[in-house]
């Protein structure tokens, strides 16, 4: 059980570093339940056998060079299924999100990530800044975004937990000379040192099941390959002042959670166009 104190100490971390965790935020039981919920969605985006869309709802499938063909990660998976929607919009994500963000809150990000035991695939060091596009519905970043990660397994170095750069949040947008995409590219050191930053500063966010973590949407991050024989799942969401963001599902209201409806504009440009389940390519 988390107290008050728990979360005034971890928002006091996440304004320091760029980064905080709230242990023990969810107990063994909800975890279970959320991780069932993981082997459900894995087994029907494998049994899809290639990326599939239905609105903002996708799954994301690739190539591990080790493994295969696998699942890398679900989008949106909440609005197909109620236990995630519950997570998404818990009092405890509230407790965190009211005091940096205020009441009013809306979602821009609901995803499930996997790493299976032995897989290759590593995020190169980004900020999640990079990715709040057309960057004009998006305001004051810096303040008005967090993500939030709720790991499901241990999360360790050997089974590739995220990496953080401590303080990070405070460089601005720095150019990581990234190419191509973020998902599997290389977690280079090289990238740090060309834009000025020392890798020794580098940290891993060790979590247990049922722990919180939660970031800037400048504060610099990425992750290994697992080379462990264990998962590493991770449900993430991200939020933003509402004040500050013309897009996203809305998640708190007067601080009272919303229930999902009809898909809105999230990152999923021809959501009107192109609304029905279809295929996609890569």
């Amino acid at each position: 059980m988390t107290t008050p104190n728990d979360i005034a100490a971890a928002i006091s971390q996440y304004r320091a570093a760029g980064y905080g965790v709230l242990r023990g935020a969810f107990n063994a039981d909800e975890i279970a339940e959320t991780a069932a919920a993981f082997d459900r969605h894995w087994a029907r985006g494998m049994a899809l056998g290639a990326s599939f869309r239905h609105g903002n709802l996708l799954y994301r499938l690739g190539e591990d060079a080790r493994l295969g063909k696998v699942l890398r990660m679900v989008q949106w998976p909440s609005y197909e299924d109620a236990l995630l929607a519950r997570v998404r919009n818990d009092p405890r994500l509230f407790a965190l999100l009211e005091p940096l963000l205020g009441g009013d809150i809306k979602q821009i990000i609901n995803q499930m990530h996997w790493k299976r035991p032995g897989s290759a695939g590593e995020f190169a060091f980004h900020q999640d800044v990079r990715f709040r596009r057309p960057r004009e519905a998006y305001r004051n970043l810096a303040q008005s975004y967090v993500q939030t990660g709720i790991a499901i397994d241990r999360h360790d170095a050997e089974n590739g937990a995220m990496k953080i750069y401590p303080a990070s949040h405070r460089f601005g947008e720095v150019d990581l000379a990234i190419a191509g995409s973020v998902m599997d590219g290389a977690m280079a050191d090289d990238s740090l040192r060309r834009a000025g930053l020392d890798p020794a500063r580098i940290v891993d966010l060790a979590l247990d099941p049922g722990d919180v973590a939660f970031w800037n949407a400048y504060t610099i991050h990425g992750s290994g390959a697992n080379v462990s024989t264990r998962d590493r799942r991770f449900y993430l969401n991200g939020f933003v002042r509402a004040a500050d963001c013309d897009r996203g599902e809305w998640a708190f209201r007067a601080g009272r959670p919303c229930p999902l409806g009809a898909p809105v504009l999230v990152h999923y440009e021809a959501l009107h166009e192109r609304p029905e389940p279809h295929f996609i390519e890569g």
